[in-house]
């Protein structure tokens, strides 16, 4: 559920909020341990309790470890602790990386320039940190030749020596035989 319009706390600039966060009257249990603004310890009391709390203070009574047992509930403003928890989204995203696997095609009787320029690609999609899965397709009776296209791959592979490293070595799939290669430490 990406949208809800009636909740508004599900969906705000395109980020997700946590969908177990429950405010004020949404908590329903008997028992909760309460934790004030100001981060100390209030004790354990029921939920109507600690929302008079809240409310003297103007703020809201957010369950923050719905898990625990009891519940914990922080007194706090939770327009503030929305958009805390969107930023920690928006920078976890960051840090993630996306590795992209690029495909260079070849033959078992490719000539000299074609295989120099293809290493060429290969190398500098390794350099950007991109896996390269290099693909030699057999056609007709080139399959029986399978050695010479696994000899044309090793080659290959020692032409990329300095920049990766061979994640999986080559292996037939079909009429194909694939190797993939990945960047260098």
């Amino acid at each position: 559920m990406w949208i809800n319009f009636v909740n508004p706390h599900f969906l705000l600039e395109g980020i997700r909020i946590k969908e177990e966060t429950k405010i004020n009257e949404e908590i329903r249990c008997k028992e909760i341990r309460v934790i004030d603004s100001d981060g100390t310890m209030l004790g354990i009391m029921t939920p109507d309790a600690a929302m008079k709390i809240a409310d003297e203070k103007e703020l809201d009574l957010v369950m923050i470890a719905p898990t625990a047992v009891p519940p914990v509930c922080k007194v706090m403003d939770y327009g503030k602790y929305r958009f805390e928890e969107m930023k920690k989204e928006k920078e976890a995203k960051k840090k993630q990386k996306v590795i992209d696997i690029k495909e260079i095609r070849i033959s078992p009787n490719i000539e000299q320039h074609d295989f120099e320029f293809k290493v060429k690609n290969a190398a500098s999609f390794l350099k950007n940190g991109n896996k390269v899965k290099i693909t030699l397709r057999f056609r007709g009776r080139e399959a029986s030749y399978a050695a010479l296209g696994e000899k044309v791959l090793m080659k290959f592979k020692d032409a990329l020596e300095e920049v990766g490293t061979v994640e999986k070595p080559p292996k037939m799939e079909g009429r194909s035989m694939i190797m993939i290669v990945v960047p260098k430490n």
